[in-house]
């Protein structure tokens, strides 16, 4: 059905993305695309998808072929039909401002009839558990909850093969495991599937083959079985089986008497009450895993304590001093789920130099060595993969010497490696007497870093916690 025959691609001459790439991806496989941030993964589904050469320019050498026609050679809505994507970002293909609209906008631009338009919306409702979000404000859904309209979208459409970069990226663990299903369900109908992903726990059951990249080559390629088999820390891969994880930070956790305390702290937003915290006192000096279902209120719990939201009400109490919103904008500092928000400055440097009081360079150089990101310092932020970004908002959180550090989803799009290194640098935070809050969907991340844990409901905190092997994995595993 596809046939990548020797593609390589640059999209700057300087460097290859992708290297002499050949595959055969037969009808109704599910494959699984591997590897470090920058291997080639994304590059090699724009290939696919004809993103390539339609809207992204460069060298291109070899061709990608859908039953016998040329993918760069046919127009766009002629590869809507027959493949369908979802972005790392899904907020770049969305063209509606309410859910029910977005979904059924690709079978409306092909011409279905009103009936069948129904018909397959209450279909991907029903599959994708989406109830509660229909005729919804699109612009005010949580990450996770675009990311499942977007594959929602797609799914009504129901092309003949599915290209999905970094689907779990955004999603909880609850609608990773319902994103499984649905792959199950594109596979029993006979549908192709190829997926680009880091997290893996998700995919075990599903994935026919998978195939490893490293600097733009296929090096290493598995049957699913042989998979289950390797040492996916050799490859720097994640976890396959969420079940081997254990707590890897207990070294460093304290017992510390010093709270921050949260008082009728509560926001609006217009009628809604998307955030109400009666009273709850946090030690101080931890990193809090904030976990919670798409929905929460956990982005909106990290926006008012850092100020942004000038109608929080309540009282945040640090050190026994009742802080101001003016306060809180002094002592915290935040890296969004949507980095693209808060990257302003021509290079990474300057980046991580604007969040300084005084600017050090060497003292920014050391932050960006310990993030892996130095051969990067004279590139501009934008032009950098969407993992690259996390790392470089991280870079200028640590940089800026705040008291509290808030992360939205700060191992979103994070390979193995990179994770360990977001880790290490909460670690050595914590250790320097800041605070952190770490608002994740990443089981991972919070075995290996993460001290305590929020679970927030309906914008209420459920729970507060010392981390709880038990707990996490009642709430992360599938049962």
């Amino acid at each position: 059905m596809l046939k990548i025959a020797d593609v390589s691609f640059s999209y700057d001459d300087d460097k290859y993305n992708l290297v002499n790439i050949n595959q055969n991806i037969m009808e109704g496989e599910v494959i699984l695309l591997c590897g470090e941030s920058g291997c080639g993964k994304t590059t090699l589904t724009r290939m696919i998808n004809g993103l390539i050469p339609n809207f992204f320019d460069g060298t291109r050498q070899g061709n990608v072929y859908l039953n016998d026609n040329l993918v760069s050679e046919m127009p766009i809505y002629e590869i809507s039909e027959h493949i369908g994507s979802v972005f790392q970002n899904p907020k770049t293909q969305f063209f509606n401002v309410d859910t029910t609209s977005e979904i059924v906008f690709g079978c409306e631009n092909l011409a279905m009839s009103v009936d069948e338009i129904k018909n397959r919306l209450d279909h991907v409702v029903y599959d994708f558990k989406l109830h509660n979000l229909l005729d919804k404000n699109i612009f005010k859904l949580s990450g996770g909850e675009k990311q499942k309209i977007a594959c929602a979208s797609v799914s009504a459409v129901s092309p003949d093969i599915f290209v999905l970069d970094e689907p779990s990226s955004n999603l909880d663990s609850k609608s990773s495991w319902d994103l499984e299903d649905i792959i199950k369900k594109w596979k029993e109908s006979g549908k192709t599937v190829v997926i680009a992903e880091h997290k893996l726990f998700f995919l075990s059951n599903v994935v026919d083959r998978v195939i490893f990249l490293e600097n733009g080559q296929i090096t290493n390629e598995w049957s699913i079985e042989e998979f289950k088999k390797i040492n996916h820390r050799n490859y720097g891969l994640r976890q396959l089986n969420l079940e081997n994880l254990t707590a890897n930070h207990k070294e460093y956790y304290s017992d510390n008497s010093e709270l921050i305390e949260f008082r009728n702290f509560n926001f609006r937003y217009g009628k809604k009450q998307a955030l109400n915290i009666d009273g709850i006192k946090i030690p101080k000096n931890e990193i809090i895993a904030v976990i919670g279902k798409n929905g929460a209120g956990k982005s909106t719990f990290a926006n008012c304590l850092c100020g942004l939201k000038r109608s929080c009400k309540g009282e945040v109490i640090l050190d026994d001093v009742r802080l101001k919103r003016k306060d809180l904008l002094k002592k915290t500092y935040m890296v969004m789920q949507d980095v693209n928000h808060q990257l302003f400055t021509e290079s990474v440097l300057d980046e991580v130099l604007l969040s300084m009081d005084e600017e050090n360079i060497s003292r920014a150089e050391e932050i960006l060595t310990n993030l892996n990101l130095i051969h990067l310092k004279d590139a501009h932020p934008m032009a950098l993969s969407g993992g690259e970004k996390q790392r470089v908002a991280i870079a200028s959180a640590i940089a800026s010497g705040k008291e509290i550090l808030i992360f939205d989803e700060p191992t979103s799009g994070l390979d193995l490696k990179n994770m360990l290194k977001v880790s290490e640098n909460l670690v050595y935070l914590q250790k320097l007497g800041i605070t952190s809050f770490i608002i994740t969907h990443d089981f991972e991340l919070i075995m290996e870093a993460c001290s305590h844990v929020l679970l927030m409901e309906n914008g209420k905190i459920i729970d507060s916690y010392k981390q709880n092997e038990e707990k996490l994995r009642n709430f992360f595993l599938k049962h």
